[in-house]
């Protein structure tokens, strides 16, 4: 039953998150509905999507996982090894420098290391279709973006390697408060040790 729900959360998720990419009809439905109530909706089905996804593979775990296979040791080491840059690389996508303007898409780039970081730690089902569908995802939209004929966005200055620097800073502390305080208490499987 939380598999199946899990399931569901992520195609409410994405299904609002492909919306997006399809500029022609986002603007369409921005044109009848106004922007705020757009957002809204975005908002709420994106909200709910993601309840249910924790939800799911919450109660998913609880129930007993189904294992598909069973991930060597290193590749757990190899995973809190590439958090590190995943978390830098997602803080660096809103302190703009020069690691913004190298990579354009940060974001995408951290979400996709983080997901294939935990594809490679993790070998049950439930976890293989979650990070998997996120995975999917970044390389999607990464793709679409090279196809949009707008930036998505109003245009945001980028600085300089200071801001490159406290996005690492922070990028660091955020990592050790996921892997010490976030991932053992709210996940429940401990990182370190």
């Amino acid at each position: 039953m939380g598999l199946l729900v899990m399931i569901l959360g992520l195609v409410l998720f994405f299904a609002a998150h492909v919306f997006t990419t399809k500029r022609d009809a986002r603007a369409q439905a921005i044109a009848r509905l106004g922007e705020g109530t757009y957002k809204i909706l975005y908002s709420v089905v994106s909200l709910a999507g993601l309840a249910l996804i924790v939800w799911g593979f919450g109660h998913y775990r609880a129930a007993g996982m189904i294992s598909v296979w069973e991930p060597p040791v290193a590749f757990r080491h190899i995973t809190v090894a590439l958090m590190l840059p995943a978390v830098i690389l997602v803080v660096a996508s809103y302190l703009r420098g020069r690691i913004y303007a190298t990579l354009k898409h940060p974001m995408l780039a951290g979400l996709k290391l983080w997901a294939a970081a935990h594809l490679l730690a993790n070998g049950d089902l439930g976890s293989i279709i979650l990070f998997g569908s996120f995975l999917g995802w970044g390389v999607y939209d990464r793709i679409s973006l090279k196809h949009r004929t707008d930036s998505g966005g109003p245009p945001i200055p980028v600085g300089g390697v200071t801001n490159d620097l406290i996005a690492i800073a922070v990028g660091i502390a955020a990592y050790l408060a996921l892997a010490f305080a976030f991932h053992p208490v709210v996940i429940g499987v401990p990182v370190m040790g």
